[in-house]
């Protein structure tokens, strides 16, 4: 994730233009609150945060108003916005209607037929994950292969999204995903210090390869029942990471989190 002055520096970062004030503000708000800068339950000014960010009041008030209908801030009465807490089953209920939903686009995908060369590019994005979990020098990975495997897994969920050819699902999951803990990526950066994180990436690896096969063999029952176990690894790297309090500090709105 870009730290602000990266969020800064993304001139064009979006189809090739500069961005605009209101997208500046979305992205450097949103970064600040999954970084910590404001804590959950913290209100907020729209003069502070425009200093903070170097934008006028009238993005800053858009931004708010669009991280409120991403989860991450809630509305106050009779106005303002505050940073939204999270209690531990917030974070799994996400992790499940994000599972629930990419089964959909999975099973849509896999029912309608999917081109050979998204196949290919499915089957490449397994192979550099592969490469990435191979031959561990330890127990917990290093963080450089750590990074190569989110990036191939990023974008192995993108291309399964993007084969349903379903922009209502689309939509559905961008808005869910875009809430703490609840992405594909969300643990992957927190396994290098979570014990057991290779067996669990070991496992998500082998469904990889089980849902391109389902893919191919355009088994849509099978692909559905793959993706929503797929999720549930999620689940148990969250119940691990709220184990380990330095495994939070490499997830992106840990500290928007209400421990029990």
């Amino acid at each position: 994730m870009p730290d602000l002055n990266q969020v800064k520096s993304l001139q064009k970062s979006i189809g090739g233009r500069a961005l605009s004030q209101t997208e500046h503000a979305i992205l450097g708000l949103r970064d600040a609150v999954l970084r910590g800068q404001y804590h959950a339950g913290e209100r907020l000014a729209e003069t502070d945060v425009a200093e903070h960010l170097g934008v006028s009041r009238t993005p800053v008030r858009a931004a708010m108003q669009r991280l409120t209908e991403e989860g991450l801030l809630e509305m106050l009465q009779p106005a303002g916005f505050a940073v939204r807490e999270f209690s531990e089953e917030d974070i799994a209920d996400a992790i499940e209607i994000r599972g629930t939903l990419e089964a959909l686009a999975a099973r849509m995908a896999a029912e309608r037929g999917i081109q050979r060369s998204r196949l290919q590019e499915l089957r490449e994005c397994v192979a550099r994950m592969d490469a990435a979990l191979a031959s561990p020098i330890s127990h917990c990975l290093q963080l450089e292969r750590l990074a190569r495997y989110a990036e191939a897994n990023e974008r192995f969920h993108a291309l399964i999204l993007n084969a349903s050819g379903s922009g209502m699902v689309q939509r559905a999951l961008m808005r869910v995903t875009s809430l703490p803990f609840a992405s594909p990526n969300a643990f992957v950066t927190a396994q290098a210090s979570l014990p057991g994180s290779l067996d669990i990436l070991r496992l998500a690896q082998m469904q990889h390869h089980d849902i391109v096969d389902a893919l191919e063999a355009r088994s849509g029952a099978r692909i559905e029942a793959l993706m929503k176990e797929h999720a549930h690894v999620a689940h148990k790297n969250l119940q691990l990471a709220l184990r380990q309090p330095e495994a939070l500090d490499h997830i992106p709105g840990a500290s928007l989190v209400r421990r029990a």
